[in-house]
């Protein structure tokens, strides 16, 4: 098992970096946004890895964050799902979209991605909609390490997750819904002030 890699980046290519580590070159799969954020060629990354072994061959999957990691070790938990097809996936949708996406049952936002079905979406869907949590968005936008905003404050995520949840029963997309209430303010005391809030910036 190889957990992560730490190396120089020799170079960036269509599907994927290849990072020398003590001359050794590996060529690990990214998603396309991911591969977008990379430094330029030469300087140190620390890529988290998932390493897929088949009959005909060994393929490294490297991701940015041990959070994009763990959500697509889930991705190719279901059944119908492979390691591309995850990175399929993940090239379309950040982690925070596919939770919205799956929380809100967006199929068609992750049948988006090549290769991937509406019935494979919708089977997605059902299957990670107890592990993919809305909050966990929320969490990160709002909190600080110790669950303290910035300001002192502490944020309800559970209203924000009612907040968008709504934004998505009035028609609104799961991504654009979670931006807009990421946006409002931390003094809000209810779900309507948040929807209030948010819907100023879908207008």
């Amino acid at each position: 098992m190889i957990s992560y890699i730490r190396g120089e980046l020799a170079a960036i290519e269509e599907d994927k970096a290849v990072v020398d580590v003590g001359g050794v070159g590996y060529g690990i799969y990214m998603p396309q946004h991911s591969l977008g954020l990379l430094p330029q060629t030469g300087n140190e990354v620390k890529l988290h890895t998932y390493l897929n072994v088949r009959e005909d061959a060994m393929q490294l999957f490297g991701f940015l964050t041990r959070d994009d990691l763990e959500v697509f070790r889930l991705l190719i938990g279901v059944s119908g799902i492979g390691p591309k097809g995850g990175l399929n996936i993940l090239s379309c949708l950040s982690c925070d979209e596919l939770r919205f996406a799956v929380m809100s049952g967006d199929a068609k936002a992750i049948s988006a991605a090549p290769g991937i079905g509406k019935k494979t979406a919708e089977k997605l869907i059902v299957e990670l909609k107890d592990k993919l949590k809305i909050e966990d968005v929320l969490e990160h936008a709002a909190h600080g390490e110790d669950g303290v905003s910035a300001d002192g404050s502490v944020a309800d995520s559970g209203m924000q997750a009612e907040a968008v949840q709504a934004l998505v029963a009035l028609g609104y997309g799961s991504a654009e819904s979670m931006r807009a209430v990421k946006r409002t303010s931390e003094d809000s005391e209810t779900v309507e002030e948040i929807l209030k809030e948010a819907l100023k910036y879908l207008f």
